[in-house]
C-alpha cells in the first residue's frame, strides 16, 4: 500500500506552515496593489435559485473567493460560464452551484490558484493544483481563527452585489471594498493564530479533512485514519489527547455547525439539510442535532424565526418624550392644498 502522504499533497507537514504564510503574504500584497490601481479584474456569477443539486456541480453555504495564480479555471454555473485567467479574482456567492475545469498556462506553466473558504469563526486559505486531468484539488491549506468572520462575509456579499449595480460610483465603491477585503486577509495571515494552526501532525491533518469534507457521508474515523496511514484506534487516542475531544464527536460537531448555518440562512427542508451536512439518514441527523443543541432541527428553526420577529431591545429612535422601536413609516404626502391646510390645523 502506497503512503497517502507521498501521493496526496494535502498532507503537507505543518512545519511548512511558515512557508505557506510567506507565500500568502506576497500574494495578498500583490493583489492589493493591483486593486488599488484598478487592475484586478473581478468576476462574479449572477445569483440563481440557491442550493440546486445539479450534475457536475456543487455549492457551499458560504461564499468562496478564487484568486487565479497560474493557468486558467473554467467555471460552469446554471445559467452562464466564464474563464478565470491568471491575476483575476472570482467571488462565488453562497449557495450558487458551480463546477470547475482547470487548465495549465502558457509554455506548460502548471495550473494553480488560491481559494478562500469560510466556516464558523474560521476561514481557510488553500492552494489548489491539477490533481488529475482538468481536475483541481488541495495542495496545501491553512486555517485561521476569525472572531470577526461576519465582517468578512458582509464585505464579500457587498462586493458581489455591487458588481451588478449601475450606480455612478460603482467602480470606486468596488475598488474600495476589494482593497479592504484583501487587506483584511493580509492582516489575518500576518497576525492570525489559534488552535487550528497550533495542532501538529495527524491531528492537524484530520481537522483539515473534516472541515473540508464534512458534507461527505462516507467521512469517518476509519477513512481518515487510512488516509493518514495509521489505525483508527491510534488516531482516535491521539486526537483525544491533543484536543480533549473525541474525533467522532468532532466530526458530528462540524456537521451540526454546517447544518445550523443552513437552518439560519437557507430555506432548505430538514432532509435536504441533513444530506448536505453529511448525514445519510435524516432521522439520525435529527437525533444527533438534538443531542448537540437540545432541540430538534425544526424547533431550532422556529425559534430563530420567532427571535427575528421579537422587538429590538434597544429603541430605533430616541425622542425627548418617547422611545420609538419601529423601523419607521413613510410620511403620507398631502395631495391637495386643502389637505395640507387640514393637516396644519
Amino acid at each position: 500500500m502506497s503512503d497517502p502522504q507521498a501521493t496526496n499533497p494535502l498532507f503537507v507537514a505543518s512545519s511548512f506552515s511558515h512557508q505557506i504564510r510567506a507565500e500568502l503574504r506576497q500574494i495578498f500584497d500583490q493583489a492589493i496593489k493591483k486593486a488599488e490601481h484598478g487592475q484586478l479584474r473581478l468576476r462574479v456569477p449572477r445569483e440563481v435559485r440557491p442550493a440546486q443539486k445539479l450534475q457536475g456541480m456543487h455549492y457551499h453555504y458560504r461564499p468562496e473567493i478564487f484568486l487565479q495564480l497560474q493557468g486558467r479555471t473554467d467555471f460552469r454555473f446554471p445559467r452562464e460560464t466564464f474563464s478565470l485567467d491568471a491575476g483575476e479574482l472570482c467571488i462565488i456567492p453562497a449557495s450558487v452551484p458551480h463546477g470547475e475545469t482547470v487548465y495549465p498556462g502558457a509554455a506548460g506553466q502548471p495550473f494553480r490558484n488560491m481559494v478562500a473558504g469560510f466556516y464558523n469563526n474560521t476561514l481557510s486559505l488553500h492552494f489548489a493544483y491539477e490533481a488529475g486531468p482538468r481536475r483541481p484539488d488541495i495542495e496545501s491549506i491553512e486555517f485561521f481563527d476569525a472572531p470577526h468572520l461576519d465582517v468578512f462575509l458582509t464585505l464579500t456579499k457587498s462586493i458581489a452585489q455591487t458588481f451588478f449595480s449601475q450606480g455612478p460610483a460603482r467602480d470606486a465603491v468596488l475598488k474600495g471594498m476589494l482593497v479592504a477585503l484583501l487587506g483584511m486577509f493580509r492582516n489575518i495571515v500576518e497576525t492570525g493564530s489559534g488552535n487550528l494552526n497550533g495542532d501538529v501532525g495527524k491531528v492537524y491533518h484530520a481537522k483539515c479533512l473534516v472541515r473540508e469534507q464534512y458534507a461527505n457521508p462516507k467521512l469517518s474515523v476509519q477513512c481518515i485514519a487510512a488516509l493518514l496511514g495509521c489505525s483508527p484506534d491510534y488516531l482516535s487516542h491521539l486526537f483525544h489527547v491533543e484536543t480533549k475531544e473525541r474525533l467522532t464527536h468532532y466530526i458530528q460537531r462540524i456537521r451540526i455547525d454546517g447544518a445550523i448555518l443552513a437552518l439560519e440562512t437557507t430555506a432548505l427542508n430538514i432532509s435536504e439539510i441533513a444530506y448536505s451536512s453529511g448525514f445519510a439518514d435524516p432521522a439520525y441527523f435529527a437525533r444527533v442535532f438534538k443531542q448537540h443543541k437540545g432541540v430538534a432541527p425544526q424547533e431550532y428553526r422556529e425559534r430563530l424565526d420567532a427571535q427575528r420577529h421579537e422587538r429590538e431591545p434597544q429603541p430605533k429612535t430616541v425622542y425627548a418624550d418617547r422611545l420609538d422601536y419601529s423601523p419607521g413609516l413613510p410620511v403620507h404626502k398631502p395631495e391637495s392644498v386643502t389637505e395640507t391646510l387640514a393637516a396644519g390645523t
